[in-house]
């Protein structure tokens, strides 16, 4: 395994993030752009180098369909639900503009916006109903995970690492390592320091997955915020392989830009390897 480089065997880990088929199939209810042919590619690399990988991480959108960002969770005055792409700020909840569907939820709900605001990082925005566990959108998108399929068949005992995230309806959970607002009394939510500790052990990580204006970024952030500046260097994003959200793009180039300047590489699936 892995690949000689200055003397040494060099470690090579491979996270893709979300590469389910709500997000990677143009019939999915979530589909970003370019997000099949992001899976094609990195499908291809995968079988192509498959021995070359020593560690694969595959993170899983988890979401029942009752969660704080879907449109179920909120009503307007008239008690019609949010059409999805709805972003609602604390000042629109404070004025009565959207308020939580269900009035025992309330407190919790205006308290929420405005934690998630003061992270600095979006507003609430409402996702159609996407990657529900037991639906088919939550599946790994078909030609990626034939070919995650061929790597644990060439890897001696390796499995994919399947991390999961957002099972909990009362906070988005856009990146692998931790929500955007962790819930005290969800383990779940806090800070994933196993998936952190087990990167450290490379010496390159491969980003790739979807979106990059949301879940790729912010995963990456969060690592490189508890990975100690030095191994920011290890991080290589796979360009050819992620796209953002439409109307999202802008997010997208402002996380290349910032992590380039701090270490962050970038490649393709071509030249990764």
């Amino acid at each position: 395994k892995g690949k000689e480089r200055f003397g040494k065997m060099e470690k090579t880990h491979l996270v893709v993030i979300d590469p389910q088929i709500d997000f990677c199939d143009p019939q999915g209810s979530l589909f970003v752009p370019g997000a099949d042919q992001d899976m094609e590619r990195l499908a291809a690399f995968i079988k192509k180098f498959a021995r070359t990988l020593d560690d694969v991480h595959v993170t899983l959108d988890s979401h029942r369909y009752f969660h704080v960002a879907h449109p179920v969770a909120w009503v307007d005055a008239h008690g019609k639900n949010p059409s999805p792409f709805t972003l609602i700020s604390s000042t629109d909840v404070k004025n009565g503009l959207w308020r939580a569907s269900h009035p025992g939820l309330q407190k919790r709900w205006e308290e929420y916006v405005q934690k998630l605001e003061a992270n600095g990082r979006y507003i609430l925005c409402i996702w159609p109903p996407h990657c529900l566990i037991g639906s088919q959108g939550y599946a790994v998108y078909p030609p990626l995970f034939e070919a995650l399929c061929t790597w644990e068949a060439s890897a001696i005992g390796a499995c994919v690492d399947y991390v999961t995230k957002g099972s909990n309806s009362f906070t988005e959970h856009y990146s692998a390592v931790q929500a955007d607002v962790p819930d005290d009394r969800d383990p779940g939510t806090q800070l994933n320091m196993n998936f952190i500790q087990t990167l450290q052990e490379a010496d390159r990580i491969l980003f790739s997955g979807e979106a990059l204006s949301h879940c790729l970024a912010n995963t990456a952030q969060d690592i490189a915020a508890n990975f100690g500046e030095e191994n920011v260097r290890k991080m290589v994003l796979l360009t050819d392989a992620t796209s953002s959200v439409p109307g999202f793009e802008a997010q997208g180039e402002s996380f290349v830009r910032e992590m380039t300047a701090r270490g962050m590489q970038v490649s393709t699936t071509k030249d990764a390897l």
